[in-house]
């Protein structure tokens, strides 16, 4: 019987020993109820984060219709593709759509609207001018500025007559307030640098609003605003900028700066940077007492600042005397921005006054500004001429074949500042006025330029200056049969939102007898200033 009892025990507990799936189990008391709290554990865990999916999904759907109300097709004007993107779309991951939404929120945090180019309403002038040459020099400020368009203030060391009409053509005219307690020293130069130096922080203490750019200049400074504004549009008006040029005389660059902005020709000054030069120029004026001038003077300031000359060609200082058409014929690349010291220059053309022939310039730029003074560099083959174009300005026609690297350099026909020096004393390249009476040329000067409405193009006129020419010897055509070249010229607004290059220009037929025609333009694909 106990043999027997026995059996029945061991045959029950193998029973108990084994799953209902037959698999035998862990022997031991002290395990058995683990199976059962990994189970409910893995539940809870697995609930959990369905619950937290769910939540999770909802919120990507509200977020993406709350973030983007626009559908595509709204956005693009299209109507029937846009289904087929969305249904596509529906078979994404909601987790990608929901990854999606957060970069593209995140492109939108990171790329903030561009603010407006800047215009010619935010820029305020300041003109530095004498009392003693108003009358003279204000002619001028008439010639570039207008009262309806521009902001301005014109300071004097005194008062003058200000007419009626003078307040419908110039800016409004202060007395520049009294520097007697600041030091000067220096006994070659006028305390009126002082004054003149001060221009910037007075003009900004008169609170204007929506200013960007405070722009400086002389009573004999004439800019040409469109390309002003051109120049500007390519800086940040809200990080500090101290903007202008050179001198064209190496000995005032030494004696000076080659890092000073040279007031003549003109010079900008960012908003923000104006309201730091306000807070310590008095100060930073009273250390340098023996500086000569107002430049000097604004460019310490600007060094104990620590911000640089930022350096743009088309200021012209024009330090020379004489003739300026060397200067003017080979402009460099870029936008003509001010002409300065217009009272010691010869008049730009020829037989007219300074202020006429001022105004005269002013006919072309009101057609294509950005293309005045531009030089174009291209041959007569069948002639063997070299013509030279300065748009707006005058044509040049030489005869034999000049390179490109010659023409376009300056031919010396203005002297130096200094006139004991020659021409090593520039700040740049120059070439000498031919002395073979068969390489002088012929300078045709523009008369007239309008527009051809029909083509969308100008059309410029430039007649020959009739000075006598020295006989030459070489058996070749003679420019000198020419009376008239018309130059044909479509214009390029955004000539100077590209990389900086010449225009092309290419003679055309001329039907009619003594006159030349030449197109200028872009440059077409491989089309090369060569013979």
């Amino acid at each position: 019987m106990k043999d027997a009892k026995k059996d029945s025990e061991m045959v029950w507990d193998q029973i108990q020993m084994r799953s209902p799936s037959g698999n035998p189990l862990v022997l031991g008391h002290s395990t058995r109820p683990i199976p059962k709290l990994m189970v409910w554990l893995i539940l809870f865990v697995s609930v959990t984060y369905v619950v937290y999916t769910l939540k999770l999904l909802t919120a990507s759907v509200h977020h993406t219709s709350d973030d983007f109300p626009f559908t595509l097709s709204t956005r693009t004007g299209i109507t029937s593709p846009p289904s087929i993107l969305n249904q596509t779309a529906e078979t994404t991951s909601p987790l990608l759509r929901h990854r999606d939404v957060r970069e593209k929120l995140a492109v939108a945090v990171q790329m903030p609207n561009k603010p407006k180019p800047t215009e010619i309403q935010d820029i305020v002038f300041g003109v530095a001018a004498s009392s003693k040459l108003w009358q003279q020099r204000k002619e001028y400020i008439k010639i570039w500025y207008k009262p309806n368009k521009m902001r301005g203030v014109v300071w004097l060391d005194d008062r003058v007559k200000y007419s009626p009409e003078d307040k419908q053509t110039l800016p409004p005219v202060r007395v520049s307030s009294d520097t007697s307690n600041f030091a000067y020293t220096n006994r070659q130069g006028h305390r009126s640098a002082i004054r003149i130096s001060r221009i910037v922080t007075e003009t900004l203490r008169l609170k204007m609003d929506n200013v960007r750019w405070f722009v400086m200049g002389d009573d004999d400074t004439v800019f040409i605003t469109d390309n002003l504004i051109r120049i500007l549009r390519k800086y940040d008006h809200t990080q500090y900028y101290y903007i202008g040029s050179l001198s064209e005389s190496h000995i005032q660059n030494i004696f000076f700066s080659y890092g000073m902005a040279y007031g003549g020709g003109g010079f900008a000054i960012s908003y923000p940077l104006a309201k730091a030069l306000a807070k310590m120029q008095d100060r930073c004026i009273q250390r340098y007492p023996g500086l000569y001038g107002s430049d000097d003077r604004m460019q310490a300031c600007m060094a104990e600042l620590g911000v640089p000359l930022t350096k743009e060609l088309g200021f012209h200082q024009y330090d020379v005397y004489g003739n300026l058409f060397g200067l003017l014929a080979a402009h460099p690349i870029t936008p003509l921005v001010s002409l300065h010291h217009l009272d010691v220059v010869e008049p730009i053309f020829p037989n007219v006054t300074r202020v006429e022939a001022l105004q005269r310039l002013m006919l072309p730029v009101k057609l294509d500004s950005a293309g005045i003074m531009q030089q174009s560099i291209c041959y007569d083959k069948s002639k063997s001429w070299t013509i030279s174009v300065s748009w707006g300005f005058a044509v040049q026609i030489f005869r034999g074949i000049f390179s490109p690297r010659e023409i376009e350099m300056p031919s010396r026909t203005f002297l130096n500042w200094y006139r004991r020096a020659d021409y090593t004393a520039y700040a740049f390249n120059t070439r000498p006025v031919s002395r073979n009476p068969c390489q002088k040329p012929f300078v045709f000067y523009m008369s007239k330029v309008g527009m051809d409405s029909e083509l969308n193009q100008t059309v410029s006129e430039y007649e020959r200056h009739r000075v006598p020419h020295p006989p030459c010897r070489w058996k070749m055509a003679n420019p000198g049969a020419l009376e008239m070249v018309i130059v044909n010229k479509k214009p390029d607004p955004h000539l100077w939102d590209r990389s900086p290059r010449r225009n092309c220009c290419r003679v055309m037929e001329s039907k009619e007898p003594g006159t030349m025609v030449v197109n200028v333009g872009v440059c077409k694909d491989g089309e090369v200033s060569e013979v």
